[in-house]
C-alpha cells in the first residue's frame, strides 16, 4: 500500500479508538468526577448519557449527509467539534458544564464515526480492503473493552481531567492527517437532504436510548419514563411511513427486502448486546466483587484485548476471500460458547476462572469486527458507503445502549437479592450471561440463512 493509504487507515482508526474510549473510560472516572465537581449522582451519569444518546441519535444523518456533501468534510468538522468538546469536557469548571460539553463530544464523535468506514471503502478495494477492515475492525471491537483499563491508568497517575484532555494533541494531530492525505469522496448524483427523516429519526433514537438508560436507573414504570418510550415509538413510526413516501429518503425501506442487508444489521445489533454492555458487568464483578481497583481490573480484562488485536486482521483478510456468512455466522456461534464458558461463576472463583470464555470472546469479537465492517458496506451500493457505516455503527450504539439498560436490570435484581455482595454479583453475572449467549445463538440462527452467499468483496446494487 502506499502512503496515502497507510496514513489513511491510520487516521480512520486512531480517531475511531479516541471515539470509541471515550464511551467506556469514563466508567471508572465517575467517582472521581463527582468528588472533584460536588455533582449529584444524575449529574454524573449524564456524563456517559449525554454522550453516548446523542451519539446514537446523529450517527444515521451524519452517514447519509457524508454520502452528499463528503465524506471527508463531515469525518473532518466532526473530529475538531470532538476535539474542542475534549478541552471543554477536561477544563469543566461544574457539573452542568461537563455534560453539555460531552453532548456535543458525542455528536463530534457521531461524525466521525458514520464517515470512518465510508473513507475506508473508498480508498481501499479487494484484498487491501480486507486487510484494512482487519485493522479497523481489531480498532472497534478492543477500543471498548481497554477503556476501564487506560481510565484506571490515567486516573490513578494523573487525574480524571486528562481522559479528555488528551483527546486534545491526538485530534489536532489526526485533524492535520486528514487535510494532508485522506481523499475526499461522496455521491455523484446531486440528492435533496431528507430533512423531515433526520430529525424524526433523532428524536425516535434520543428518546428510545434516554428512556432505556433511565428507566434502569428511575423505574420502568414511571410516567416519565413510559412516556418517552412510547414517544419513541411513535415517532419511528412516522419515520417509517415518511421514508416510504418519500422520493429521496435518508433510509429506503427497500434496502431492507435484500436479506444480505437485513442480516449484517441485526449482526451489528445483537453482537453489541451480547458482548460489550458484559464488558462492565466484568468489570464491576472484578471491582465491586472480588475487590480489584480499576488498572487491576483492567489488565485482568487485556486478555480479550490481544486475541481481538491477534484475530482482526486474519479476519479481515478472510472477508475478501470467503462469503460474509462464514465469519459473522460462526462468530456469534461463537461469542455464545464464550459465554457459555464463563457462566458458573461463583464466589469462591478466582478471576482466572473467566480466561477460556474470555479467549474464545476476543476470537469472536476479532472475527465480527472486521467482517462486519466490510459487510455492511457491501450489501449497499459503493456511493451509499457513508449511509452503510451510520447504519452499521448506529445498531452498534443502540445495542449497547439497549443490552446495558436491558441486562443491567436483570443484573441489578439480583445483586440485591444476594446473601453477599461478591454471591449477588455473581449470581448477577451468570443471569445476565444466559440472556447474551441466547441472544447471539439466535442472531446467528437467523442470520445464516439471510447472509447466503454475499461477499464483502462485491458491492450489491439494490
Amino acid at each position: 500500500m502506499g502512503r496515502r493509504k497507510w496514513v489513511t487507515l491510520v487516521v480512520a482508526s486512531v480517531a475511531t479508538a479516541i471515539l470509541l474510549l471515550d464511551v467506556t473510560i469514563v466508567y471508572v472516572a465517575l467517582p472521581s468526577i463527582r468528588s472533584d465537581l460536588g455533582a449529584s449522582f444524575d449529574q454524573a451519569q449524564w456524563v456517559i448519557d449525554a454522550y453516548t444518546v446523542l451519539m446514537a441519535a446523529t450517527l444515521l444523518a451524519f452517514g447519509s449527509l457524508a454520502d452528499r456533501i463528503g465524506r471527508r468534510m463531515v469525518f473532518t468538522g466532526g473530529l475538531l467539534l470532538f476535539t474542542t468538546c475534549s478541552a471543554a469536557s477536561g477544563l469543566a469548571g461544574d457539573a452542568v458544564t461537563l455534560d453539555v460539553a460531552r453532548a456535543f463530544q458525542g455528536i463530534g464523535a457521531a461524525a466521525m464515526y458514520a464517515a470512518s468506514l465510508a473513507i475506508l471503502a473508498n480508498e481501499f478495494q479487494g484484498k487491501e480492503r480486507g486487510l484494512a477492515f482487519g485493522v479497523w475492525g481489531a480498532v472497534t471491537g478492543a477500543a471498548l473493552a481497554v477503556g476501564p483499563l487506560v481510565g484506571g491508568v490515567v486516573i490513578d497517575g494523573l487525574s480524571w481531567r486528562w481522559i479528555f484532555l488528551v483527546n486534545v494533541p491526538i485530534g489536532v494531530a489526526t485533524v492535520m492527517a486528514t487535510l494532508l492525505y485522506v481523499r475526499e469522496s461522496l455521491d455523484d448524483r446531486k440528492r435533496r437532504f431528507d430533512l423531515a427523516g433526520t430529525v424524526l429519526f433523532a428524536l425516535s433514537t434520543f428518546l428510545l436510548v434516554l428512556g432505556l438508560i433511565r428507566g434502569n436507573e428511575e423505574g420502568w414504570g414511571i410516567l416519565q419514563i413510559v412516556g418517552t418510550l412510547v414517544c419513541s415509538i411513535i415517532f419511528g413510526l412516522v419515520f417509517v411511513l415518511v421514508e416510504m413516501r418519500s422520493r429521496e429518503p435518508m433510509l429506503p425501506m427497500r434496502f431492507f427486502r435484500s436479506a444480505p442487508f437485513t442480516g449484517t444489521a441485526i449482526v451489528s445489533f445483537a453482537q453489541s448486546i451480547a458482548i460489550y454492555p458484559l464488558l462492565l458487568f466484568l468489570a464491576i464483578y472484578l471491582q465491586d466483587g472480588l475487590g480489584y481497583g480499576a488498572t487491576e481490573a483492567g489488565l485482568r480484562l487485556l486478555p480479550m484485548t490481544v486475541t481481538i488485536f491477534i484475530v482482526a486482521p486474519f479476519a479481515g483478510k478472510l472477508t475478501s476471500r470467503a462469503t460474509i456468512r462464514l465469519p459473522l455466522a460462526t462468530g456469534l456461534l461463537l461469542l455464545a460458547v464464550s459465554l457459555m464458558l464463563i457462566y458458573g461463576v461463583d464466589e469462591n472463583d478466582e478471576w482466572t476462572r473467566l480466561l477460556p470464555g474470555m479467549l474464545v470472546g476476543g476470537i469472536s469479537i476479532g472475527l465480527i469486527s472486521p467482517s462486519l465492517a466490510a459487510a455492511m458496506v457491501s450489501v449497499l451500493p459503493v456511493e451509499k458507503s457513508g449511509l452503510a457505516s451510520g447504519i452499521n455503527n448506529t445498531g452498534r450504539q443502540l445495542g449497547i445502549a439497549i443490552g446495558i439498560a436491558g441486562l443491567g436490570a436483570i443484573f441489578d435484581h439480583q445483586v440485591k437479592s444476594g446473601a453477599t455482595v461478591l454471591a449477588g454479583i455473581a449470581a448477577g453475572l451468570n443471569s445476565v450471561i444466559l440472556v447474551a449467549a441466547a441472544t447471539a445463538a439466535l442472531a446467528a440462527i437467523i442470520c445464516w440463512p439471510l447472509l447466503g452467499g454475499q461477499r464483502s468483496s462485491d458491492n450489491a446494487d439494490i
